[in-house]
């Protein structure tokens, strides 16, 4: 026969984690929503700021070594200059986050062949700082994927809700409903 006292606080322990197990996964959802949306709505302001005509003043390929020991990495390196509100501007990110690194030197060179020196283009200019510009806007494809995190925050949720309501025992607990 089995004591009742012991069935009864392994069925609170096995609620206790479900709980923690389910709030877990809906904080790190979250925090991925989060993310995601804080990118997207970026992005979108972003696409709304005003384009100007630019043109491309330098556009080279940086190189860069840490140590002895480690492989070079690359980067393409490029200013543009800009007109906003009758003043000269000058720009130097091709998205918001900047130049990336990458070990890859001909996967940065096909990036810098897309603006090669003295060539025009447009750029977008944040109204809220005309100094900060950049030739392409951030994608808003955090937008459209944010459904994939909000479901970990759905379900956590359902697990914690789940463990909590009363009539149901935890697997293994040895409780029959």
């Amino acid at each position: 026969m089995r004591d009742p006292s012991k069935s009864a606080s392994r069925s609170s322990a096995g609620r206790l984690y479900q709980v923690i197990l389910g709030l877990s996964l809906a904080c790190i959802g979250g925090l991925f929503v989060w993310l995601m949306a804080r990118s997207y709505l970026r992005a979108r302001e972003m696409h709304a700021w005003p384009e100007v005509p630019c043109v491309i003043l330098s556009s080279e390929i940086e190189q860069r070594v840490h140590d002895a020991h480690s492989a070079p990495e690359f980067r393409h390196a490029l200013i543009f200059g800009y007109e906003w509100g009758g003043t000269a501007r000058t720009g130097d990110h091709v998205t918001w986050r900047g130049g990336r690194w990458s070990s890859k030197r001909n996967l940065v060179e096909s990036r810098a062949k897309d603006f090669p020196a003295r060539s025009e283009t447009t750029c977008r200019v944040d109204p809220a700082n005309p100094n900060f510009a950049v030739l392409k806007p951030d994608s808003l494809a955090p937008g459209y994927s944010i459904w994939f995190p909000g479901l970990f925050v759905i379900g956590g949720l359902g697990i914690s809700i789940g463990a909590l309501l009363p009539g149901k025992s935890p697997p293994g607990s040895g409780r029959r409903a």
